[in-house]
């Protein structure tokens, strides 16, 4: 064989393998990992072993903060249903959008169709999406959760006590039939909620498995153990903390299927799984009702209790696992993250939150926020985050102190207390906030003055009668 003949095969073997090589690397790319945000309702901070619950067993939580990453400074984005989804779908603070409160059958506005959600994000870079739970954004059709990014949806619309068997159903409410939609279809009317968390967890697990070969962006938020507490029969009676710590269980158990269902598919290692909570315990059920000790107050707060949850977060692929990081961290903050992590686009539209994987994957433990702030009821500005600072400006909270708790599912009386002063705690030192020490830290207190005021430039705060710059409106039904 000719030198030249020898030397044309080898050219052709080449141009050969050339042209078979790019189906080889498209196998071997990486594709984006996964998405699974567990998002649970009115779940209080200790309500979990690995938060100091010794009294209900949530073994897959515990593993899966073993297994991931425990944040013990982590914020909802406002201590109310409708505000803080709002806030985690959108890395907004919920008043930017105009989402304020819980948004009920009788509300005509939802969340703007110009506003990206973290699954209209995800969904431009080729996920999948569904949601299967609470959506609470807006229940007429133009914003449901189908409109807004999910390709599947089954679940309520608002919150599960907004139905016919509330307790002051009458003198107070006078609230319809609860609808069950599967996607933008009432294929139910819900006259008990046992069999809910299965429901929501076996959709989950069938979507997982539909979906192995793409990624996708799997958002479970749960209506428990939001008041009405429901549970199955599997887990009636197992805990020690009576029928609130049973629901707990459950969700623990679904959690546990969740990820079970991603490491039968081969999925676990490049998959995000997040599990956190809308806001703090609704401390007026009593019984009922979830604890934020060692945290002060509960839902509806600005105090800890009312936006401090429990934050566990797994990656396999890239978080070192079995880390507590204390850094402050808000839900605002997980859009941007997300982005970050899957090369996705951020909204064109102003957002709040920062990427804080950096502290996340341990190469910082400082935030990327300067302040977090802390509003409440219709534009209220009623605290700010500042490192290990917590400063509260004159407002009318809330609280049971001294108050005769409600029990099995019927609510005490809240008590009414007017701060007329500025008050400053050591967050860090004082988890507890039991000691003002505004008096000794003038300069603190003037510097977190200044960041108050520029927020309240571009948010505004009613507590002042100031309207920001920087607000958007939400979605109107006739508009």
């Amino acid at each position: 064989m000719s030198h030249t003949l020898v030397r044309s095969l080898l050219i052709l073997l080449v141009l050969v393998f050339a042209m078979c090589k790019p189906e080889a690397v498209e196998k071997d790319v990486k594709r984006p990992p996964n998405v699974v945000l567990i998002f649970t309702d009115d779940q209080g901070y200790q309500d979990v072993g690995v938060f100091g619950a010794n009294d209900i067993a949530t073994p897959n939580l515990d593993q899966m903060a073993a297994d991931g990453i425990k944040l013990t400074s982590y914020y909802s984005a406002q201590a109310v249903c409708s505000a803080s989804r709002a806030g985690i779908l959108t890395g907004c603070y919920p008043n930017r959008i105009g989402i304020h409160n819980a948004l009920g059958p009788d509300n005509t506005h939802g969340i703007n169709a110009s506003e990206t959600t973290m699954a209209e994000m995800l969904k431009a870079q080729g996920y999948k999406t569904a949601i299967y739970g609470k959506w609470h954004l807006g229940h007429h059709k133009k914003f449901l959760p189908t409109r807004h990014g999910f390709d599947e949806w089954f679940g309520i619309p608002y919150s599960n006590d907004m139905w016919p068997f509330h307790p002051q159903q009458g003198p107070i409410f006078n609230f319809p039939d609860l609808p069950l939609y599967e996607n933008e279809t009432i294929i139910d009317t819900l006259v008990e909620q046992s069999q809910l968390t299965t429901q929501i967890t076996e959709r989950s697990v069938d979507f997982i498995n539909r979906n192995k070969n793409n990624p996708f962006f799997l958002y479970v938020p749960h209506p428990q153990p939001h008041v009405p507490l429901f549970v199955s029969d599997k887990f009636k009676g197992k805990s020690n903390r009576g029928l609130y710590g049973d629901v707990i269980m459950e969700i623990d158990w679904s959690v546990g299927q969740i990820i079970d269902a991603l490491k039968s598919n081969g999925l676990e290692e490049n998959t995000i799984v997040i599990f956190t909570s809308d806001n703090g315990p609704w401390l007026s059920y009593g019984n009922h009702a979830g604890s934020a000790f060692p945290l002060r107050e509960g839902k509806g707060t600005a105090w800890e209790g009312g936006q401090r949850e429990p934050f566990i977060m797994k990656y396999p692929a890239q978080l070192e696992p079995g880390r507590v990081l204390d850094t402050p961290v808000m839900a605002i903050d997980m859009l941007p993250t997300i982005a970050e992590i899957t090369e996705a686009k951020l909204p064109e539209k102003t957002i709040d939150g920062k990427s804080v994987w950096r502290v996340l994957n341990g190469e910082s433990s400082k935030s990327p926020q300067e302040a977090y702030f802390f509003y409440y009821r219709v534009n209220e500005l009623f605290g700010v985050r500042y490192g290990k600072w917590k400063l509260y400006f004159p407002h009318r909270y809330r609280t049971m102190n001294g108050q005769e708790l409600g029990k099995d599912g019927l609510p005490g009386d809240y008590r009414m207390i007017d701060m007329e002063e500025i008050e400053l705690y050591d967050v860090v030192n004082d988890i507890s906030e039991t000691k003002n020490v505004a008096a000794e830290n003038p300069k603190i207190v003037d510097k977190i003055k200044l960041l108050a005021n520029d927020m309240r430039s571009r948010l505004g705060d009613s507590l002042l009668e100031l309207e920001g710059s920087e607000t958007r409106e939400p979605g109107r039904l006739n508009q």
